[in-house]
């Protein structure tokens, strides 16, 4: 299934992709993408209608973030190879863990925001886990039990914020818009191999990167195990897994975006996004 969350910000409704590709409302089923809707119970019951039989959502409305109730978004930082060998930084020997505020997520086209005094703001395709069972000390043998799905992210990032203004990497994640995530989480039952994606940016029509999960670090399974040997990850919690080479950053010299900019991004199987860079709203 690929399951979304349309309408205007503060007011999406849940909803399931036909497939013609439209919308079908599923807000008389269901309240919203959130919680034990994410279970594998929950995924079950919206497996059993036949999207036939639900409304059909008339025009072409906004898309919100897919899934609502998100207690916390944790990023997994290098763990690509290439990504690694383009910023010049040793390949971790276990996972980086940070964070991305709550409030930088967002819809997958979605304006994002240029912050005041940042002169070196930065995109990051990823794929993004999406945790459907309360998750604790799990083995990597049971850890994709607890998968909801997949979607696409957009690390937005700022990079003098990052790594010139101390302290941890979250001050450079965590500014609103940061986050666009969909447009659809996509049920992992509908993925074959999560690890064998192919991936891609664009900044204003060029290529910036190209890649694949295929050169992941640390897979999903161990991703998700190790999460969860540190902190108890929730239904909708959502794990962003690491960017592929091409970034920003990673040219020479470094290229960064500006206000105008378009940034259009996707990952075979899990939809496309496309932001506007603006300036930073009050």
């Amino acid at each position: 299934m690929k399951l979304v969350r349309y309408g205007p910000l503060g007011q999406e409704k849940p909803g399931m992709i036909d497939a013609d590709g439209k919308i079908r409302d599923l807000s008389a089923h269901v309240a919203d993408i959130a919680g034990d809707v994410l279970s594998p119970k929950g995924l079950s019951a919206l497996k059993a209608f036949d999207p036939a039989s639900l409304p059909l959502v008339d025009g072409s409305p906004r898309y919100g973030s897919p899934v609502a109730g998100v207690s916390k978004i944790l990023c997994i930082g290098l763990n690509y190879s290439d990504h690694a060998a383009e910023t010049g930084a040793e390949p971790p020997t276990e996972p980086i863990i940070f964070t991305k505020q709550i409030n930088a997520l967002c819809g997958p086209n979605d304006d994002v925001e240029q912050p005041r005094g940042s002169d070196a703001l930065d995109w990051e395709v990823e794929l993004a886990v999406i945790i459907g069972s309360r998750a604790k000390y799990v083995s990597e043998s049971d850890a994709m039990d607890y998968v909801a799905g997949f979607a696409v992210m957009n690390d937005v990032s700022e990079r003098t914020f990052q790594t010139k203004r101390q302290g941890q990497w979250t001050k450079g994640k965590s500014h609103d818009t940061f986050g666009p995530l969909g447009p659809w989480l996509v049920t992992r039952d509908e993925v074959s191999d999560p690890h064998d994606l192919d991936m891609w940016l664009d900044v204003n029509g060029e290529r910036r990167q190209t890649g694949t999960t295929s050169t992941l670090i640390f897979n999903l399974p161990h991703v998700v195990s190790y999460c969860s040997q540190f902190m108890t990850l929730m239904p909708g919690d959502v794990i962003t897994t690491g960017t592929p080479p091409g970034v920003g950053m990673g040219m020479k010299p470094p290229q960064y975006l500006k206000v105008g900019d378009v940034m259009t991004l996707g990952i075979a199987g899990l939809g496309e996004q496309k932001q506007t860079v603006i300036a930073a709203r009050d």
